[in-house]
């Protein structure tokens, strides 16, 4: 299958033109998947619950999801997009799965990162893969990475690929996104913005790279920090099912679960 993503900028506030701005990018991209970056239609750096609440859309009646299923209809591909979504009272740090038929999948940020707990709510979906094109999916959004039992259950579930919708502002967050892909033997595409943002709280600078990772933690295809493009790649699902590190060492089948208690057990 062919999967890649759209590192961009998007403009703080402006939905309908970040919109514009995609649909020209991916106007007769050939893909199964595209992967766009976190808050992809707002922009990132909220002043306070009350600016964000002003952007978040309702997916049920949300323009950005119209635009994004007629785009995905006549491209004949799937969108993986970060978007803020608003429910009722709660504001949610969500990514979208829309396809050619509209709306597949919603997924909630479990992680909240820095000055975002302020303003969204804590996500509240399981991790659950879909199955696209033949291939297993599971989502993941930005500051998940740093959760290696986000990427692991995903990948238990039986995830071939990560789509990792991103804005990512660390210096070591794409290294890290390798281990997840190595440790898992799974397929990851994290979709990262480029540029700054200066607002009233201060100025954020976003480190792009978006890139893809392979089973065996090998970036094959990845951008700059500062650059604009829709990149692609072919990649052979059937690589991320075979978990075998050596003839004898299958990664899931080799686990101790036994000794991993704390794992799930609550922080004191």
């Amino acid at each position: 299958m062919r999967v890649g993503y759209y590192q961009y900028h998007p403009e703080f506030g402006a939905p309908g033109r970040n919109l514009e701005k995609v649909e020209d990018a991916l106007a007769g991209v050939e893909a199964d998947i595209v992967v766009l970056p976190e808050l992809a239609f707002t922009g990132y750096f909220f002043e306070d619950r009350a600016e964000l609440r002003e952007l978040a859309e309702d997916v049920s009646d949300s323009p950005i999801v119209q635009g994004l299923t007629r785009l995905c209809k006549t491209n004949n591909f799937y969108l993986v997009v970060g978007f803020a979504e608003r429910c009722k009272e709660k504001l949610y740090n969500s990514a979208l799965v829309i396809g050619p038929s509209g709306l597949r999948h919603r997924y909630r940020k479990l992680h909240l990162f820095n000055t975002e707990k302020e303003y969204f709510d804590p996500g509240d979906t399981p991790l659950k893969p879909i199955e696209i094109c033949g291939a297993h999916v599971g989502v993941m959004i930005c500051f998940d990475w740093v959760f290696p039992e986000v990427a692991r259950s995903l990948a238990l579930q039986g995830a071939d690929l990560l789509c990792h919708p991103s804005n990512l502002v660390l210096a070591y967050c794409q290294k890290a996104m390798q281990t997840r892909s190595l440790e898992n033997s799974v397929y990851a595409v994290t979709a990262n913005r480029t540029g700054k943002e200066v607002r009233p709280r201060g100025e954020l600078f976003f480190t792009g790279q978006s890139q893809i990772v392979d089973p065996q933690g090998e970036v094959i295809a990845s951008s700059s920090a500062d650059a604009e493009a829709v990149v692609l790649c072919d990649i052979d699902v059937s690589t991320a099912r075979n978990k075998f590190m050596t003839e004898n060492n299958d990664l899931f089948d080799d686990r101790r679960t036994e000794y991993y208690g704390r794992l799930v057990s609550v922080h004191p």
